[in-house]
């Protein structure tokens, strides 16, 4: 006899629909999602109008009722940034395992919180970096191990956002950085999360750079651009706008947000270059690691193509690698995540050697392949094995989230900040 582990939801928004899918359909031989929570009774029903049967549902301030009624084994955790502490240290003080999307937190204050109940429960806490799981990352990660550059002493690393997608944080409550944490955390915890990974370190200190240059009234005013619009949905005069988004064009926006609207007051479609916007769209951060390594990272929200460029230099060698990916945020179907990457190239350059170009696997899924490994690892009673070590903890989680959060403070103070002041993460083992 088969016995299957319970999970529970708590956020129905856009990134529920991966975890709904694998614990109702891919994986339902081994998982039985149980019960469905959120602030919105309107959005759970749409996931439960593609359920059979419907899932029992509990609004988020009955999530104690939850637990105790449906008794998960493990809660997923897909909520707006800011309030994922308050549900995986409940879940966990309830007597459940957690998965939460990245980023882990969006304060310190909230992440020693979150080690406190940890320690106090004894329950483990699992962070979906799913980027790790991409073959290309992966197979950075893989040259690295081998030896490809050596002992690694510098990272250049830079992650462009388009302006579909890039924008889109500029829409929705991630604008504002009290929800968020900003693109420093909220986007860029899974490009620290890479960097860390593939160099086997965590940060020591940072020194950050930031500013809304591209998005917000001020610097499209500063252009000569006026908007009279709050939000696109409904506005006539948005029809021309490259940036507009439509709710009622798009069957899952408008059934998970739209309709949703008089419960949440929540607007999915607000303008780029409206206000309030808190959080910056260009950054730049210098970073070193406990192993000596020294990172240049920057990232852009308002670029015409989006991927990333990074290089890692060591004490052997070099690699490279670029990647162009496929944006579907904006395309008129739900998708919970994007597809696969357009293009991908990864060199090495041997320090006294013939460069070559390393071959990257063919890969089909989500965030260039990597949803579909990602979720095997995470559901299957019996996942392949993972030589890479891609299954992320809460360890990995505040170190990634503290390149970010030591970024903000850097960017407040203009300071160098280290890391340890503002939580100190327990040292790798061996």
């Amino acid at each position: 006899m088969t016995i299957r582990k319970r999970y529970a939801l708590i956020g129905t928004g856009s990134r529920a629909g991966m975890y709904v899918q694998a614990t109702t359909v891919t994986y339902a031989d081994t998982a039985e999602l149980v019960a469905l929570c959120d602030v919105s009774q309107t959005r759970m029903n749409w996931y439960n109008q593609q359920l059979q049967p419907p899932l029992p549902t509990y609004p988020a301030a009955d999530f104690d009722r939850m637990i105790a009624e449906t008794k998960p084994d493990t809660v997923i955790v897909t909520t707006i940034d800011r309030t994922h502490h308050t549900y995986i240290i409940r879940a966990m003080e309830l007597g459940c395992d957690v998965i939460t999307e990245k980023p882990l937190t969006t304060t310190a204050e909230n992440l020693r919180a979150i080690f406190d109940a940890i320690d106090r429960t004894g329950k483990s806490l699992r962070v979906t970096f799913n980027y790790r799981y991409a073959p290309a990352y992966t197979k950075l990660r893989e040259l690295i191990m081998q030896g490809a550059v050596g002992r690694p002493l510098a990272v250049d690393f830079s992650w462009l956002l388009d302006t579909s997608h890039g924008a889109d944080y500029f829409r929705r409550w991630h604008r504002e950085k009290q929800n968020s944490g900003g693109l420093l955390v909220h986007k860029a915890t899974h490009h620290f999360d890479l960097v860390n990974w593939w160099i086997d370190s965590y940060p020591q200190s940072v020194f950050a750079l930031g500013d809304l240059k591209f998005y917000g009234r001020e610097n499209a005013e500063a252009r000569g651009e006026k908007y009279t619009y709050k939000r696109y949905t409904g506005a006539a005069e948005a029809k021309g706008d490259p940036f507009a988004l439509f709710l009622d064009d798009n069957p899952f926006y408008k059934g998970v947000y739209l309709a949703a609207e008089a419960e949440t007051g929540y607007l999915r479609d607000q303008n780029v270059f409206g206000e309030p916007i808190t959080i910056e769209d260009t950054m730049a951060v210098t970073a070193r690691y406990r192993s000596g390594v020294i990172l240049s990272y920057c990232l852009i929200a308002y670029s015409p193509w989006e991927g990333l460029r990074v290089a890692i230099t060591g004490t052997k060698g070099r690699v490279e690698l670029d990647v162009v990916e496929n944006v579907t945020h904006l395309s008129t179907t739900n998708q919970a995540s994007k597809g696969g990457f357009k293009a991908t190239t990864l060199r090495v350059f041997p320090m006294f050697g013939d460069p070559y170009e390393a071959e990257i696997p063919a890969s089909e899924g989500g965030h260039g392949g990597a949803d579909p490994v990602m979720l095997e690892q995470i559901f299957s009673p019996n996942p392949p094995p993972d030589p890479f070590h891609r299954a992320a903890s809460h360890i990995d989680g505040a170190a990634s989230i503290l390149v970010g959060l030591a970024g903000n403070e850097s960017m407040k103070s203009k300071q160098l900040v280290m890391v340890d002041d503002l939580f100190k993460v327990p040292e790798k083992t061996p």
